[in-house]
């Protein structure tokens, strides 16, 4: 086969690398290892789309360079493969999870495979099977048997406090969490405590406990969602309302790890972007937490958290979260309507909407008011929806004169702003939050700077026993628990009314089978229908299930030692691969997967099972590729039932006469005639202009429909002024170079079947444009299998790597595709003369092929080194074409090219690698080719001969030749009397490298 077939080529190597298991790592290898990650997919029923392996295709180049580079590359591959659209899919239809997401599974593998990627399949792990699952509920378990001990800041075991209490109580215990929600007892109290009250007393000490929590509850979908599924107060998946709902869950105390995760960023290689971001969820702050008493409520308070306590003179309100547990207490009967119609309002935002809209102002005064702590004086206590009970106290010290939300709030509801300093400017334009001047106004800190005021009011707040001083994170613990089926099952059971951890040897806790996949009639979540599932045949399960985070928070360990039934990783597997080097993933992920991940990975650490300190070491997110939407444009009429007739006068213009309704199917306008549809005048003219193509074509068309009878549907008024068409996307496999084939879409569906079209003047139907997000709704997705069929897997390989900086986004345009094709064909052909049979020499290289290499050997190694693939698919291009251009065909020059080459374009290397003598599938075990600079030195430069400056020819000289030399030789040479005009030379100027320049 002497002309290249990628079809055939890359169906026998793939086959290859299955049967040989060429990519498999070893667990024990004296080479140096090196581990490449992709984030693992969810196999949604839509399979991948070419957007989907822009970031496997740069990891497995990377993977495969690291092999040539003598690594033992570990590069696995798994599926997350819990997920609420299986289950809602089985909703639908009564079919389990674990079927359609297996046959999902399958669609994934064969469009991996397809690719090239040398993944080791040995190690795939996919979320959903028990014997994966059996150590995330396994970690679950040592997460709810473990506390945080503040003293010597790490995860500890349940026991070591237990022992603790035993011996002197609760005195001296510093963990992580909320104090105020835990007993206060003695070493003899907790002696005599039952197993119930010690369970109690140790509950709020848990990593995993449950409580009371406010969720994102979605009746239809009759689950809990995460504020990443949530937008505009609707389900992102099936757009069902969405309340904010307090309900026991369970929750994982990340807080507990806040200021390790904030220092474990400053160690690793990450964007500075997803740094960033991370560091402001977390959103570690100083400050001081203070106490307002209620007026009329004796026992009841406010906390605040503020990181400027020096502005408290200025706090003329508090604004409280509509959730917070005061509210009902609080809320005076004369405002009662008021306020349950703003809470119930607010239940239907989630949390990420609330935070995220900083224009719109709302808000409800309670008819409350609390005493400023530091004067004493009565401020107003209102609720507004910008302020969220799970960050801080859920109150806000309200300083409008300091903070710009405050003060617009303020302002729309005429509350005071007073100045407390000397130094705030246009007050009665906005806030000024300056530290700078003196305050006024302000008490006991009068005439002071703000670092002595901020000491001076936490020493006074202390000593009165009204506040401290404290640091506080924006980072909450993590709700865990969701109410849907399929998912891991929490591995918890209740004993009058207790939650215990299962026994280790009872993992795992499969999910059980169950009629239906939707709550109960009485609301409990789906396990509630499962028939006789008790704990050792008598104590009921916990009825949630995990996250979607849950097991991808530790699935990178589990591919050290995938089957490995005794331990989640083998020690010594674990040790060998350390932590991931390079993570390969979006940045999406930032504020979840990414720092759930990490968390795991602390706890981890804390109990000795991990050796590393951060799980990956370099993260790059690649960039997205965006679709190239296709539009066509219907025209909107006046009725559905409408036209233009023929008129009566055939002097009068279309658009004049009388018309006579008559039906007619969808009429579509080309894109030309757009602008002229936009404007009112211009589409006058179109209608009027009986001899334009515009108006003709309508008046065909009203002539070819038969005209409804009298009183059936009205009489038209032609085309809507101020909306003359309708954009709608159209399937861009139906369209070619921006043509649209008229037959193709009259059959994607039957409205269709009779629609009309006025074309280009050519005849054709030019479509509209857009970039825009690749998606199923926009018909904009290109089907990865669809181009490896008709260009080959390492041409899709190499042209999305050409599209542009991994990093960035760009725009996916088929059509490009065939020039890299056309690359990879000429590539061949260095081999393949004319498509002949090989012809590859063994003549020794010439210096200028050795320099077309070792040039293409030092850059691929940089480029790649640097993530920056597309310029060496230039490269490659490039290089190609020089060689083709010297008629190059010999071994000493192309078989270390073919290298250069294989990590772009596997199959086709290992095609030709074995083409010339060496064994089937070795080349993932030849070595990379070694740079030589000496075939980069030149031997001669050419300079420009100019006469006063301007140049008149090209001489060569060796590259060592001195300026002396080069002068003698142009002065030796017939240039002066070709170019000089019979003058002599006054002057001889020698550049170096550059030119020479004769002065006469």
């Amino acid at each position: 086969m002497p002309a290249y077939r990628p079809e055939e080529i890359e169906k026998k190597w793939q086959a290859h690398w299955k049967a040989n298991g060429t990519f498999r790592a070893q667990n024990h290898s004296d080479k140096p290892k090196y581990y490449v990650l992709d984030m693992f997919p969810y196999p949604s029923g839509a399979g991948l789309h070419v957007g989907h392996p822009l970031g496997y295709i740069a990891s497995d180049i990377v993977s495969r360079f690291k092999r040539l580079q003598g690594f033992n590359v570990l590069h696995p591959m798994g599926f997350d493969s819990f997920g609420l659209p299986a289950e809602q899919y089985a909703i639908q239809t009564g079919q389990h999870p674990a079927i359609t997401t297996e046959k999902n599974i399958d669609t994934y593998i064969k469009q991996l495979n397809s690719l090239g990627f040398s993944y080791d399949w040995s190690r795939e792990v996919r979320t959903s099977e028990p014997g994966y699952y059996k150590w995330t509920q396994w970690i679950f378990l040592k997460l709810f048997n473990s506390w945080y001990n503040l003293d010597t800041d790490r995860a500890e075991p349940l026991t070591a406090l237990t022992a603790r209490f035993a011996e002197s109580g609760s005195e001296g215990i510093n963990a992580a969490g909320d104090a105020d929600e835990r007993q206060v007892f003695t070493a003899g109290q907790w002696a005599l405590f039952s197993e119930q009250q010690k369970l109690a007393a140790v509950h709020p000490y848990r990593l995993a406990y449950q409580q009371d929590t406010y969720v994102n509850w979605c009746a239809g979908l009759g689950t809990v969602l995460s504020n990443d599924e949530v937008k505009d107060g609707l389900s992102e998946r099936g757009g069902f309302p969405v309340e904010r709902r307090l309900m026991p869950q369970w929750n994982l105390r990340i807080t507990a790890y806040a200021d390790r995760l904030l220092q474990g960023l400053d160690t690793i290689d990450w964007p500075d972007a997803v740094k960033e971001m991370q560091r402001n969820w977390i959103g570690k702050s100083i400050g001081a937490e203070v106490t307002f008493p209620v007026q009329g409520h004796d026992n009841a308070h406010i906390k605040v958290y503020t990181t400027r306590v020096d502005t408290i003179y200025g706090a003329t309100f508090l604004v409280l979260a509509p959730e917070h547990e005061l509210v009902d207490t609080l809320t005076t009967p004369e405002q009662r309507a008021a306020v349950d119609e703003y809470i119930a309002a607010t239940k239907r935002r989630s949390e990420r909407d609330r935070m995220a809209d900083t224009k719109t102002v709302s808000g409800v005064f309670t008819g409350a008011y609390a005493l400023n702590p530091v004067n004493n004086e009565p401020v107003q206590i209102w609720l507004a929806d910008y302020v969220l009970a799970g960050y801080g106290t859920g109150a806000v010290m309200a300083v409008p004169s300091g903070d710009q939300r405050d003060y617009v709030f303020a302002k729309h509801f005429g509350l005071p702003i007073p100045a407390i300093s000397d130094a705030q400017k246009d007050l009665d334009q906005q806030a000024d939050p300056t530290k700078e001047g003196r305050y006024i106004n302000s008490g006991i800190i009068n005439g002071l700077g703000y670092q002595e005021a901020t000491a001076k009011l936490i020493a006074y707040l202390e000593e009165k026993g009204l506040g401290r001083g404290k640091v506080n994170y924006r980072l909450r613990d993590a709700i865990f628990g969701r109410q849907r089926y399929w998912g891991e099952p929490i591995p918890i059971y209740y004993k009058d009314g207790t939650a215990y951890g299962i026994a280790e040897s009872d993992l795992p806790l499969v999910l059980p089978e169950i009629d239906e996949y939707k709550p109960t009639e009485t609301g409990e979540p789906p396990l509630g229908r499962a028939q006789n599932w008790l704990y050792r045949g008598q104590y009921p399960y916990e009825l949630s299930t995990m996250p979607g985070w849950a097991g991808s928070s530790w699935y990178y360990l589990r591919y050290m030692d995938p089957t490995n039934d005794a331990r989640f990783v083998g020690e010594e597997a674990e040790q060998y691969w350390g932590t991931v080097d390079l993570y390969m993933g979006g940045a999406e992920h930032a504020t979840g997967h990414l720092l759930y991940a990490r968390f795991w990975y602390l706890f981890l650490k804390d109990l000795g099972l991990v050796s590393g300190n951060e799980p990956f070491q370099k993260l790059i997110n690649q960039g997205m590729i965006l679709g190239r939407s296709n539009f066509v444009y219907r025209l909107n009429l006046s009725s559905e039932h409408v036209g233009l007739s023929e008129p009566a006068d055939e002097n009068a213009s279309v658009e004049e006469t009388a018309r006579t309704a008559v039906k007619l199917p969808p009429i579509f306008v080309s894109k030309s005639w757009l602008d002229k549809l936009n404007d009112s005048d211009t589409m006058l003219a179109l209608l009027k202009d009986k001899s334009g193509i515009f108006a003709c074509r309508l008046k065909e068309l009203t002539a070819k429909y038969q005209p409804v009878s009298a009183g059936s549907s009205g009489t038209s008024t032609g085309i809507v002024a101020n909306n003359p068409y309708t954009a709608l996307h159209v399937d861009v496999s139906i369209v070619d170079n921006d043509i649209l084939d008229i037959d193709a879409f009259k059959k994607l569906r039957d409205e269709y079947e009779n629609a009309e079209f006025i074309l280009e003047d050519n005849g054709t139907y030019v479509c509209g444009v857009e970039i825009e997000k690749m998606s199923k709704s926009k018909y904009n997705v290109v089907n990865p299998d669809v181009l490896i069929g008709r260009y080959g897997a390492d041409a899709l390989r190499l042209y999305e790597m050409f599209l542009g900086p991994l990093e960035q986004y760009k725009p996916w345009n088929t059509n490009g595709i065939s020039g890299v094709g056309g690359f990879l064909k000429k590539f061949w052909r260095l081999f393949h003369p004319e498509d002949g049979p090989l012809a590859v020499t063994d003549e020794p290289a010439t210096p200028a092929e050795l320099k077309v290499l070792h040039r293409a050997i030092q850059k691929a190694q940089e480029d790649i080194e640097k993530f920056s693939f597309n310029t060496s698919v230039s490269l490659f291009m490039i290089t190609v074409n020089e060689l083709t251009a010297l008629k190059c065909h010999k071994r000493a020059i192309l078989e270390p090219l073919v290298l250069l080459v294989s990590p772009f374009a596997p199959h086709l290397a290992e095609e030709l690698w074995q083409e010339l003598g060496h064994a089937a599938g070795s080349i993932s075990t030849a070595s990379y080719p070694e740079f030589r600079e000496e075939f980069l030195v030149e031997d001669t430069v050419t300079y420009p001969l100019a006469i006063n400056g301007k140049v008149r020819e090209q001489m060569q000289f060796a590259a060592a030749a001195t300026a002396a030399d080069i002068e003698a030789a142009v002065l030796a040479s017939d240039f002066l009397a070709k170019h000089g005009e019979g003058k002599a030379a006054k002057k001889v100027i020698v550049v170096p490298g550059r030119m020479v320049n004769v002065v006469v």
